[in-house]
C-alpha cells in the first residue's frame, strides 16, 4: 500500500496546535512522524512494521503514545471542530469495533472499554455528528453498554443544537426530556413496543444516514475498524486522529 503523507493544507492546519517549548532533546520532524502514525492507523500494521521512510518505528509509536497520554490528539480534534462545527442538527449513534486478541492484557488485568456483546468482545465508539455528518464528539464504552445509557454523558458535549437525531436505540422518555431541556427537538424513532406511537419529523430523520456514512468512512482506517490497542485512551486517540484527517482537514 502507498505511503501516507500529510498534505500541505492538512499540515498548515495541524502545525499551529503542536506542543511548543517542550523539555528534552529537539523533536525530529513532526510532519514525518505524524504521517507515519496516520499510515499505521490507515493500513492497520503493527507499530514495529511502520515503514522506514517515516523514521524509527519506536519514535513513531512513542510520539503517538506519549501525546495520547497527554490528551493531545483529542485536543487537536476539539480545536479543529471549534473552528467549523455546525451543530444545529446533531445526530447521535454508535458502532461496534471488534477487539482483537492484542487488545487484551493491559496492566492491572482490566479490559479497558471492552465488553462481551453479540459480536463477541467489542468496544463501542459513540459519536455526535454535525449538520453535514462530521463527527465532533467521541466516547468509548464496552460493547455491552446500551446506547441510551451512554447518551447523557456524550450529550454533555453537544453544545447548542436545534434537533437531535437518533434511532430507536435512543427511544427513552428520560433522554427525550434531556434533549428538550437543552433546547433541542428530539427526532428519534419509537420502539415497536410503545403503547402510543411516537411522532417525529420523518423528513429530517432521513438525514440520520450521514452518521452511518461517517462510521463507514472512519472504518476505512483499519486500526479503527479493528481494535488492537490495549489502552482505551490510545484507541480513542487513534479514532480522534482518524476523524480529524477524514473530516476536518
Amino acid at each position: 500500500m502507498a505511503l501516507f503523507w500529510l498534505s500541505d493544507e492538512a499540515w498548515s492546519a495541524i502545525e499551529p496546535h503542536l506542543p511548543k517549548n517542550q523539555p528534552g532533546a529537539r523533536r525530529v520532524d513532526d510532519r514525518r512522524v505524524i504521517s507515519g502514525i496516520l499510515h499505521v492507523l490507515k493500513v492497520g500494521c503493527r507499530w514495529c512494521d511502520c515503514p522506514a521512510e517515516y523514521g524509527p518505528s519506536t519514535t513513531v509509536y512513542n510520539r503517538f503514545n506519549r501525546w495520547s497520554h497527554r490528551g493531545f490528539w483529542l485536543k487537536l480534534l476539539d480545536a479543529l471542530v471549534d473552528a467549523g462545527a455546525v451543530t444545529r442538527s446533531t445526530a447521535i449513534d454508535s458502532t461496534y469495533v471488534k477487539a482483537q486478541r492484542a487488545a487484551f492484557g493491559a496492566k492491572g488485568g482490566s479490559a479497558q472499554a471492552i465488553g462481551r456483546s453479540r459480536g463477541g468482545c467489542t468496544t463501542k465508539v459513540h459519536a455526535l455528528t454535525d449538520v453535514i455528518g462530521r463527527p465532533y464528539a467521541l466516547m468509548l464504552t464496552p460493547g455491552n453498554v446500551s446506547d441510551v445509557k451512554a447518551a447523557p454523558a456524550l450529550l454533555e458535549r453537544a453544545g447548542r443544537m436545534r434537533y437531535l437525531l437518533g434511532d430507536k436505540g435512543y427511544d427513552a422518555d428520560q433522554l427525550r426530556r434531556l434533549a428538550r431541556d437543552a433546547g433541542a427537538v428530539p427526532v428519534i424513532s419509537g420502539r415497536r413496543n410503545r403503547k402510543h406511537a411516537i411522532r417525529y419529523d420523518k423528513n429530517r430523520y432521513a438525514g440520520r444516514h450521514l452518521i452511518e456514512n461517517a462510521f463507514c468512512r472512519l472504518k476505512d482506517f483499519r486500526r479503527v475498524a479493528t481494535r488492537y490497542d490495549k489502552l482505551a485512551a490510545n484507541f480513542l486517540s487513534g479514532v480522534a486522529l482518524a476523524t480529524a484527517i477524514a473530516f476536518w482537514l
